[in-house]
């Protein structure tokens, strides 16, 4: 994989490019609404999850109650696709059901916030892999371009320098970020009607949630089933996102591409088969999702075809691979970034180098 620089095409027209495919996937009915099968995927996962809860009683006080963080995190990853699900108003077709669902997920089951969430999300969707305005590919604890490595020294360069090796074990800490983040993005909005309701259903989610364990456990096994299950939420959700974008190209605002070319090109499908659509969620067609966002997420498989098919016509790049080398394009994209700050760093004390 090639160092994350941006990539610089040349201006084209290609926005008509998309109508056609557009009118086959909407002539196939893809994109028509599957609710009903939507309220009982639902049904089911909150069944599962009070199943999960059960056991926690049943098993009380025991260390072996630690085992269930892990069927905990399986359906909390599952909660939050809903929210995504709904975010993209791929459910029904009225707002209020949406923003109802998305709240019920995202902030109630999982204490984060639906608003920050779909505000982060829409703008990746506009723009993916574009480091001005994607927020998934900013600067921050990681880098993606060689631009934003540059001059990375202390903590971040260090960072930096090891991106890649340390890329799932900072994935544990996305359950709490995500949490920290929502907050902070709420209490910095102007007082607002939905700020404050989010808020409340947030502090409903930590007071039954930590309440709850504390209840059943003593403070010590409540603690260690809370980190349990949060890093392995972090790391199951942060697993099914990571593989879609990361080490793809990144366009920049000189390069001309159409609705099309900026989804496609941007985005890497990993192969589907029955175990890894259910813990992707389906969201391992990432090309299908962001051609279509508003296609329900069952349906995405059913459009691959297609979608695949045209690409090949018009001459777009449509990478689909398998789970393992996904993540591995992901990685070594991340250890190309790094290396001008790994040479640095080898280099002997007041030592110059060169290009």
């Amino acid at each position: 994989m090639a160092p994350a620089t941006l990539l610089n095409h040349p201006k084209r027209s290609k926005g008509s490019d998309f109508a056609p495919l557009l009118r086959e996937i909407k002539t196939s009915g893809l994109l028509e609404r599957r609710t009903g099968r939507y309220l009982v995927s639902i049904a089911v996962n909150l069944l599962c999850l009070a199943a999960v809860v059960a056991g926690l009683i049943l098993l009380g006080n025991s260390w072996l109650v630690l085992l269930l963080a892990v069927p905990a995190a399986l359906f909390t990853t599952r909660a939050a696709f809903f929210g995504h699900d709904a975010g993209h108003q791929q459910i029904g077709r009225s707002r209020r059901l949406h923003d109802a669902v998305g709240r019920l997920h995202a902030n109630l089951l999982l204490g984060m916030s639906y608003d920050w969430w779909n505000d982060k999300h829409n703008r990746h969707h506009a723009n993916p892999n574009h480091t001005d305005k994607d927020p998934d590919v900013g600067a921050g604890v990681l880098v993606w371009t060689l631009d934003q490595a540059e001059g990375r020294t202390g903590l971040y360069g260090w960072l930096s320098r090891n991106q890649a090796r340390i890329f799932f074990p900072l994935l544990t800490l996305e359950g709490i970020s995500l949490k920290i983040s929502s907050i902070t993005y709420l209490l910095g909005r102007r007082p607002r009607r939905t700020a404050v309701i989010e808020l409340g259903l947030i502090a409903a989610h930590l007071t039954v949630y930590l309440g709850g364990l504390l209840l059943i456990m003593s403070p010590q096994k409540a603690i260690v089933f809370a980190l349990i299950h949060h890093a392995l939420f972090g790391l199951h959700l942060g697993s099914v996102f990571a593989p879609n974008h990361k080490g793809m190209e990144m366009p920049d605002g000189e390069t001309g591409w159409g609705h099309l070319e900026k989804q496609v090109r941007t985005s890497r499908n990993v192969n589907g088969n029955p175990i890894t659509d259910w813990l992707m969620g389906g969201l391992n067609y990432q090309i299908e999702h962001h051609l279509f966002p508003n296609m329900p997420r069952a349906n995405l498989r059913h459009a691959q075809g297609a979608v695949r098919a045209y690409c090949q016509r018009v001459g777009v790049p449509y990478l689909s691979t398998g789970v393992i080398d996904s993540y591995a394009q992901g990685l070594r994209h991340m250890h190309s970034v790094g290396e001008h700050l790994r040479q640095a760093a080898a280099l002997p004390t007041g030592a110059v180098q060169t290009s």
